[in-house]
């Protein structure tokens, strides 16, 4: 199903846009960093979870909105969902330099902007 007449399609993407405060040059860059590489679980592969997802999330950000296929949105809602319950985990004291806030970089939100 495609097109922008669906709800929780139209849902999905303000969320998304609420919770990714990078731009997709912003985090091409920031994913090109050795303190991006280093953060998050991996899955086996040499990259973390969360290094791959924000290669998605460059491409997510350069789809129209009508161009988004369903998986896609399921894309979106994850970040989503990622970027919240890692915010609620907030440490004390400065964040800038902390793996913290590398991951959810690597998820397209800085904490710190």
């Amino acid at each position: 199903m495609s097109g922008g007449a669906d709800p929780q399609r139209k849902e999905a993407v303000k969320q998304f846009g609420e919770a990714v405060n990078m731009t997709a040059g912003e985090m091409e860059k920031w994913l090109g960093t050795d303190e991006s590489r280093s953060a998050g679980q991996s899955d086996g592969s040499k990259e973390s979870v969360g290094h791959a997802s924000g290669r998605r999330i460059v491409h997510l950000l350069r789809t129209k909105e009508a161009d988004l296929t369903d998986d896609d949105i399921a894309h979106l809602r994850k970040v989503v969902g990622y970027v919240h319950r890692h915010l609620a985990q907030r440490p004390q004291g400065d964040i800038s330099d902390t793996r913290w806030r590398y991951s959810l970089m690597n998820w397209g939100h800085d904490p710190a902007k």
